[in-house]
């Protein structure tokens, strides 16, 4: 993940430099990242739409500030790095299975819930085969590069504004679909990469 997206500029500005002189750690956003993380999954699954997507926001926000206030103080350590990729994970594929939960009374019915877990173990997924690469590879091996100031894994500000707009039945079905197709991708990367250092 680059550290120059337009997301992580508005963290900058609004969150780390502003706790950069104060004791508020790194260790201290991640926590804020988790707890609202897994915030926004119970009140998804409560079908409490706009909770859910401002708690999911505060999450995403302090994701991308804990890593900035420890590179602005100098606290930077490849266990905080591994850590905010957990964290990551956890809160993401945790909202999408709230948010599969929600949606059980809806068009979907039941198959909601399905639908939220293989969009959320997709995620993780994903989680599992970046932590192998960069075992392997080093730190941040497996990121993909920005464009334009926007990071792919930014797109998951989709979700906010998704549930805002009323669309938390299209955010699922794209979230079922596209998380899948995604972790193929990456399958298959992977799979090149492993035979490349063979």
């Amino acid at each position: 993940m680059s550290h120059n997206t337009w997301f992580h500029k508005v963290a900058r500005v609004a969150v780390a430099r502003p706790l950069a002189r104060t004791p508020v750690s790194p260790n201290h956003l991640t926590i804020i990242r988790l707890l609202s993380g897994l915030g926004a999954a119970m009140a998804l699954g409560l079908g409490e739409w706009n909770w859910g997507a401002g708690l999911f926001l505060l999450s995403m926000l302090m994701d991308r500030a804990d890593g900035d206030l420890a590179r602005l103080t100098g606290k930077t350590s490849p266990l905080g790095h591994k850590l905010d990729l957990i964290g990551d994970t956890l809160c993401n594929t945790v909202v999408f299975i709230g948010l599969g939960v929600g949606l059980r009374a809806g068009a979907y019915g039941l198959w909601s819930i399905p639908m939220g877990l293989l969009a959320g173990g997709s995620v993780a997924l994903i989680l599992f085969l970046v932590l192998r690469i960069e075992a392997r590879e080093g730190a941040r091996a497996a990121e993909i590069g920005s464009v334009a100031g926007f990071d792919p894994d930014d797109a998951i500000i989709a979700v906010p504004v998704a549930l805002w707009l009323g669309w938390a039945e299209g955010l699922l079905l794209a979230a079922a679909i596209g998380a899948p197709a995604f972790a193929l991708v990456f399958i298959w990367l992977f799979g090149r990469r492993s035979k490349a250092a063979d």
